[in-house]
């Protein structure tokens, strides 16, 4: 392939009431939420974006809150664990935070590499925080609820689980352009770029896992770097001349998307990393109002209305907040 991505984008998932999602990425995870927008197939519900202080691609993880959802069930074909990367030495702190907020966390594995703590979601969404003294040089967001000595600095890494790795392994490395940089059983580890924290992809070939069901609790999809449109199309391309069934170019508002299942089912999209959040609303004040593309502005007062009232706390926008 001519283009390659630079890694993880942004990864979207299912969730059913939007406060209750808004509470536990803000004030559990101390996420900032940088853009509340509708889904724009579907524009009765929201499109919540969360990330670092501008929504930095590799930050980001984003939600489709439908109320009443009925809930999903985790396993092959899907992307069955998304994980942040938090500094080494962090998961004491972040064990007792989420004790005093009532959320159970456990460590999953400790080495001298990383140490993991698994957590659900109020959706059931599998959530790990991944303390590695890899580099990670990413700001966090200083939030009132997680001080930055301990703040997620951005996406670590994604599980697929899937029936035959083999396949999914070929595609990420001859038409992502990424690389295996580690195998141990039936794990197989991929990197992008550097390989740094945010790069990183595991895939597990399981007979044994159930196969997923997409619906509340479940992410719908996993989405990789790309830098500008141009790349983007070419890129688009070369899927296409290879077979894969891609769509049109998308326009996401604050960035363009195209999307293909790779063989075991995941729903991948490539994103590109322009224009960005803050096209529409200053740095300062992003996630404080419901932004809408210009073709849906003439159905704001409809959209406002079928939408759920929700509170954004004080503490996403600190310098403004009234």
């Amino acid at each position: 392939m001519t283009a390659t991505t630079e890694g993880l984008h942004h990864v979207t998932a299912i969730a059913g009431d939007p406060q209750k999602n808004i509470d536990f990425y803000i004030t559990g995870l101390g996420l900032r939420l940088v853009k509340k927008t509708v889904n724009f197939d579907d524009p009765g519900t929201y499109h919540l974006y969360y990330g670092d202080e501008a929504g930095r691609p590799g930050s980001l993880m984003t939600f489709f809150p439908w109320r009443g959802v009925a809930g999903g069930r985790i396993g092959a074909g899907q992307s069955t664990s998304t994980a942040f990367s938090v500094p080494a030495g962090s998961l004491g702190w972040w064990t007792g935070h989420f004790a005093k907020i009532g959320v159970e966390g456990r460590i999953t594995s400790t080495s001298s590499d990383e140490e993991r703590l698994l957590v659900a979601d109020p959706d059931g969404l599998q959530i790990e925080l991944v303390a590695t003294h890899a580099d990670d040089p990413r700001d966090p967001w200083d939030s009132a609820s997680v001080p930055a000595e301990y703040a997620i600095r951005g996406q670590h890494s994604s599980v697929l689980t899937v029936r035959d790795s083999s396949k999914t392994v070929e595609l990420m490395v001859n038409d992502l352009g990424m690389r295996v940089v580690e195998e141990q059983g039936n794990r197989t580890r991929l990197a992008a770029g550097s390989g740094a924290p945010g790069t990183l992809v595991d895939v597990i070939g399981s007979n044994l896992a159930a196969q997923g069901l997409t619906a509340g609790g479940t992410v719908h999809h996993i989405a990789f770097r790309v830098p500008d449109q141009e790349t983007q199309e070419a890129w688009r391309q070369e899927l296409t001349e290879r077979g894969h069934q891609v769509t049109q170019i998308l326009d996401r508002q604050y960035f363009t998307s195209i999307y293909f299942r790779e063989p075991g089912g995941v729903l991948f999209e490539i994103a590109t990393d322009t224009p960005g959040f803050d096209i529409d609303e200053p740095l300062l004040e992003l996630g404080r109002s419901l932004k809408l593309p210009p073709w849906l502005e003439p159905s704001r007062e409809a959209i406002e209305n079928a939408v759920a009232p929700i509170r954004i706390p004080d503490e996403n926008n600190p310098e403004v907040a009234a």
